[in-house]
């Protein structure tokens, strides 16, 4: 363990990798942000925290059984000259997911439904969310576990990247959730994204892989149009509001 905090290569990879862990956290992030909206804020942040504990949970634990892990990557069946693997099928079960989800919120968007019609009040909206994020949670986890296994020798760096991503996380996703709830365009936005990623999580179980970056850099160039789209309607505003 010493030895670690002494080589630098050691640094080199976990700053790597926590940038990583970061990068590969945006989804979770934005799906925390649009799913907890649908509930009441007291509860809202309180899933987010319980969403975010259990994202960090389930990397620590898939760490623990990295053998177990790699072999999901073995092939269990053939179909038409195509492997496909437990992580295949996990991540082609969470991509449908994903875009079922943001679909399925679009068009209560666009009805303008506000959520009472596909969620029961009270504590049965919290338990349905919170099982959503657990099912998310495991899906990205997997992802950027076995991300994580390609970049790094050292379980101790691994865990070290994944818990510093998370307390990132942790701080950001509350100014995001509430710009997003403040923000109905965002939302719309969001949704956008989460089918973006979605698709993105079918065609890697399928190993037809689409570069991150491209979508990242959509993202963030979407988010920053958005950005400017907000901060313009704020000074239009401003400058309709007759002064007193």
């Amino acid at each position: 363990m010493m030895h670690l905090l002494t080589s630098p290569e050691a640094w080199a990879a976990l700053l790597t990798l926590t940038a990583l862990e970061i990068v590969l956290g945006i989804d979770n992030v934005i799906f925390l942000s649009v799913i907890v909206s649908r509930i009441p804020q007291q509860q809202a942040d309180r899933a987010r925290k319980i969403g975010l504990a259990l994202a960090l949970v389930f990397r620590i634990m898939l760490l623990s059984v990295l053998v177990w892990l790699i072999g999901l990557t073995a092939p269990v069946f053939s179909f038409k000259g195509s492997d496909f693997s437990w992580r295949d099928l996990i991540l082609i079960g969470g991509g449908l997911f994903l875009i079922a989800k943001a679909t399925h919120e679009i068009h209560a968007e666009l009805e303008a439904d506000d959520g009472e019609g596909d969620q029961k009040p009270g504590g049965s909206a919290f338990f349905w969310v919170i099982i959503q994020i657990i099912v998310i949670d495991i899906v990205f986890s997997l992802d950027s576990i076995i991300t994580a296994i390609g970049m790094a020798q050292d379980v101790e760096i691994m865990i070290a990247a994944v818990v510093i991503a998370c307390l990132i996380m942790y701080i950001s996703s509350g100014p995001v959730s509430r710009f997003v709830a403040e923000h109905p365009t965002t939302k719309m936005l969001a949704l956008a994204f989460l089918v973006l990623i979605g698709v993105a999580l079918v065609a890697d179980g399928f190993q037809f892989h689409i570069p991150r970056g491209y979508i990242y850099f959509a993202i963030a160039f979407s988010a920053a149009v958005e950005f400017f789209n907000v901060l313009a309607k704020r000074n239009r505003r401003k400058t309709s509001t007759p002064s007193v």
